[in-house]
């Protein structure tokens, strides 16, 4: 495979690295290398499912973080917002009062991803709850979460890359 390919979910990492990436996907083995790794599917396909886990995990680490109104899939997210996942805070005056309502969004490719790989996108956005930012008290919290948070991170982006060549893991095009 040429070094030309870009990788777009991979860059800012180094070269070598890159290298090896562009060498497991010419060789076909990236795939089996994910899932190696990864055999763990999940059982979270619908909404209410999805509801149900995020809030687990946010009482489980994030108790004092407000309510939740709303917890989806949606399809719309990996294509129009290049995004895995959003959290939104909507305020509005009721009566007297400021209410916030929360929404996460988690990209339906998830569906079908690996247990960990749904679990660290949802300890992302879980974090937003707390920390706007991608900072450094962003991904302590993240890491406090899911102590992989970080190597989790770079194999959803493998995983990204294996399915931005070829959803069914097969190999990429030739450049």
């Amino acid at each position: 495979m040429s070094t030309a390919v870009p990788l777009k979910y991979l860059a800012g990492y180094p070269p070598e690295l890159l290298a090896q990436v562009r060498e497991l996907i010419s060789k076909g083995r990236l795939a089996e290398s994910l899932d190696r790794r990864y055999p763990e599917s999940h059982d979270v396909c619908s909404d209410g499912a999805l509801y149900d886990y995020v809030a687990e995990l946010k009482s489980r680490y994030m108790r004092n973080a407000g309510p939740l109104a709303k917890v989806v899939y949606d399809s719309r997210l990996h294509l129009v917002q290049q995004a895995l996942g959003t959290h939104t805070t909507v305020s509005r005056v009721q009566g007297g009062n400021l209410k916030a309502k929360r929404e996460i969004r988690i990209a339906s490719l998830f569906r079908q991803a690996p247990a960990a790989f749904l679990r660290m996108i949802v300890v992302h956005e879980l974090a937003h709850l707390k920390e706007r930012e991608h900072g450094k008290p962003f991904y302590a919290l993240c890491t406090h979460m899911e102590p992989d948070y970080h190597k989790l991170e770079f194999d959803v982006r493998l995983w990204l890359t294996l399915l931005e060549f070829d959803p069914s893991g097969g190999d990429p095009p030739a450049s």
